[in-house]
């Protein structure tokens, strides 16, 4: 299964920014210094949905001028351009005229970009258990990694996308295997600690600990990490009962993550409206980047995904 993984999703050669205007400076700290650290080409790719309507000084006939807003939009972007420039960065704009989460969808199918980075908003009065639709959309969707800055991350901009500690959400589904993988070529990159994390629900806790011992369970976790790369890394398995967000959160601050993993395959619309859905409660109030692999992975694995315990979904993107 590790050879589905594609050598650019753990060093990014292209990287694609998805940026509003005014842009998300906290998620654009971070994709410049991924660029910089990996010397990824950085795409910045904004696309807008309404029409910049301009009114002609001798009529009152509304006017479109589409080459002239695509240059607008451009110019807008020049700013952060310039710096990705000096910072010795290759850079490309892009601006698309429709919908951000369409239009950044249809260029990934265009062409091969390696890594996602994007930002999230902060919500409102349901309070800030929902990402952005574009994310959203993206986040289901994307044959690629995604990196989301949420809005409880602080400013990356005084750092080097320095990764100590990498927390990862895993489950034990033989599809696991893939993301706790991932998850470990990552921290062999950076040299980092890998915590893999299982939460138990307490209802579910004396089904699954019926036959086993926590300690066999953690044993089971470090199972999922490639021989190779167990030698190469310190890997800290943690399992404990409790709700998997408060859980997953708390082992964040804990451990003093740099970066989240998860896998994406529960991030829907429906978990989201409903606020059921572990990604997108992480994503709202996790004080560190998340990374999620994509859907299609762990099906095009050929991994048997088995009719589960109730005490196994909960992470690695099962929620």
């Amino acid at each position: 299964m590790a050879a589905l993984l594609k050598p650019g999703w753990i060093k990014p050669s292209s990287i694609l920014f998805a940026c509003e205007i005014p842009a998300n400076q906290e998620s654009f700290a971070f994709a410049l210094a991924q660029a910089v650290e990996y010397g990824a080409k950085l795409i910045l790719f904004h696309a807008y949905d309404m029409l910049v309507v301009s009114a002609s000084e001798i009529s009152s006939v509304v006017s479109y001028d589409g080459a002239a807003i695509a240059q607008a939009e451009i110019e807008h972007l020049e700013p952060l351009a310039q710096r990705v420039r000096d910072a010795g960065v290759e850079c490309e704009t892009v601006v698309r005229l429709g919908l951000p989460a369409d239009q950044i969808l249809t260029f990934l199918r265009e062409r091969e970009i390696d890594r996602i980075v994007m930002g999230t908003h902060s919500l409102g009065p349901i309070g800030r258990l929902l990402v952005g639709s574009a994310a959203e959309a993206v986040l289901r969707n994307a044959r690629t990694p995604v990196f989301i800055v949420g809005p409880e991350v602080g400013d990356a901009s005084y750092c080097n996308f320095s990764v100590r500690t990498i927390l990862c959400g895993i489950s034990l589904y033989k599809t696991s295997a893939m993301l706790a993988g991932f998850a470990a070529e990552l921290a062999a990159e950076h040299n980092a600690r890998l915590v893999l994390q299982h939460v138990i629900r307490p209802q579910e806790r004396a089904e699954l600990l019926a036959g086993r011992t926590i300690d066999q369970i953690e044993d089971e976790l470090v199972s999922l990490i490639p021989a190779e790369l167990q030698s190469r890394i310190a890997v800290e398995p943690i399992v404990a009962p409790g709700d998997p967000t408060e859980e997953l959160l708390y082992q964040s601050r804990a451990q003093q993550a740099d970066l989240i993993v998860l896998g994406a395959q529960g991030a829907t619309t429906f978990a989201a409206m409903t606020r059921h859905g572990v990604t997108y409660k992480v994503l709202a109030h996790a004080h560190c980047p998340v990374m999620t692999l994509p859907q299609m992975v762990p099906a095009a694995s050929g991994a048997k995904v088995e009719k589960a315990h109730l005490a196994e979904v909960f992470l690695a993107g099962v929620f």
